[in-house]
């Protein structure tokens, strides 16, 4: 039996609430987004996105970025 081998690739996910929902992006895969009702939602839709990008990336022959540290912070600007 032939068993295929599988990838596992690390990809960072910025993930936004605003009023309508949340909305995520992936700052490695240019044009890779997706947005849903809910954080676990939006959640597995990026999972979906991810997925379907690197298969597109793989078929084309392109190189997967791997993320190796990420820093997210947040600051308070006064005005």
């Amino acid at each position: 039996m032939y068993m295929r081998k599988i990838n596992v690739y690390k990809i960072s996910v910025v993930i936004e609430k605003d009023r309508d929902g949340y909305f995520a992006y992936c700052p490695e895969l240019q044009g890779c987004y997706s947005q849903g009702k809910t954080y676990e939602e939006v959640l597995e839709n990026i999972k979906d996105a991810i997925k379907l990008h690197i298969e597109d990336m793989l078929e084309s022959g392109e190189e997967i970025p791997q993320v190796e540290i990420i820093n997210l912070t947040s600051v308070e600007v006064e005005i």
